[in-house]
This record gives C-alpha cells, structure tokens and sequence, in this order.
C-alpha cells in the first residue's frame, strides 16, 4: 500500500480540524427556502453544484495549483470565482487552516491559501495523483454537505450515507475530467447555489457561517 494514500485520507478526513463543519455552502439558506426537504433533493442539489458549480470549479483549481510554479496567480484566480462574501470567507478559513496545520506536521512551504489551491499546492508538494486528490476532496466536500444536511432537516444517517454512495460516480468523474483543463475551462451553472449563499448573509436565525 502506498503510504501517500493514508497522507491523503488524513487530509481529507472529517477529523482534519479545517472546521469544515461550520460551514453549509449557502445548503442553510436551501432548506430554509424550501428547495432541499428530503434526500432525493438534496442529492439533485449535490449534483448541480459537483458537476456545475463550486465543486468542478475547485477540481479544476486543485489541478492547477498541483501544476503551478507560482501559486500567487492560481490564487488570483480563484478568489476571482467566489461568487459571494460568505463562499470566499468559508473558502479562506479552511483554507487558511488547512495551510497551517499541514505546514507544521509535513513541514511544508504552504502559506494560507484558499482551499483548492492549498490542498492543490500541498499535493504538489507530497508528490500525491491530483486526480486522486481531487476525487476524494469531492466527496468530502459533499459529506459535509450531507452532514450540514442532517444537522437542518429530517435527514436519518442510512438515508444520509445513501446519498453521498450515490454521488460517488460523479465524484470520480468529476476529477477525472478536470485533469489537464485550464483557466481557460472555468464556468459555473449552479446558479441557485451562489444566490444560495449570498441569501445565507441575512438569514436569521441561522446554524451555519455560510
């Protein structure tokens, strides 16, 4: 067994102390509209934004910091596609964590970064598949979601668990049509998602920093 794989797992673990659990992803301001009540669509939503959105948006830019000599452009970039205060705030806390915990233990150069560009950068520099990297920090960007999900609505754990299984095809297609694409192949559709999160800054009462 490659002992890259176990580096990568622990990155991307539940358990990694980014805070991830702090943040919905505008998924708050959804089910308070009433556009995600249940599992099925709340596995639609989950789609839109892995394929459309923010999570093929963050494969692309993983790819592009694992291929980057000077990260302060790839960092440019995806500043630049954070369609809201509250997605770039949630992008830059986990980013900014992630950087300095992995730094410290792998001893890293890896400044604060967002997210993708941190964990893109970091794979870089562990020597790690980036479509590997990217495969599994889609689902682990869509379990949280799945479990931001149980925390707002009656969402049970079987039926929890049986929506991330079903995303995990798309995940790996996902990642694996991001390889090689470049600044050139951003755009995002998942528009009821960014207005999703920019509707979250007003939202009272509410559990979720976004």
């Amino acid at each position: 067994m490659d002992a890259r794989l176990l580096t990568l797992t622990q990155w991307l673990s539940p358990a990694y102390p980014v805070g991830a659990f702090a943040f919905s992803h505008g998924l708050e301001a959804a089910v308070a509209e009433g556009r995600v009540t249940e599992a099925a669509s709340l596995a639609a939503w989950l789609r839109d934004i892995l394929e459309e959105g923010s999570g093929r948006t963050d494969a692309i830019l993983i790819g592009l910091a694992a291929e980057a000599g000077d990260i302060t452009t790839v960092e440019a970039l995806a500043r630049a596609w954070q369609p809201s205060a509250e997605r770039l705030r949630e992008a830059e806390r986990q980013g900014a964590a992630f950087a300095r915990v992995t730094a410290e233990v792998w001893a890293l150069d890896l400044p604060p970064l967002l997210l993708p560009v941190a964990l893109g950068r970091a794979a870089r520099l562990q020597g790690l598949d980036t479509e590997a990297v990217t495969a599994l920090y889609l689902q682990a960007f869509a379990g949280n979601l799945v479990s931001a999900a149980q925390r707002l609505m009656g969402l049970g754990q079987t039926g929890a668990q049986a929506v991330l299984a079903g995303l995990a095809p798309l995940c790996l297609m996902v990642a694996r049509q991001a390889r090689g694409q470049g600044a050139g192949d951003l755009w995002s559709n998942a528009i009821a998602s960014d207005i999703a999160s920019m509707r979250h800054e007003v939202q009272e009462p509410r559990l979720f920093q976004s």
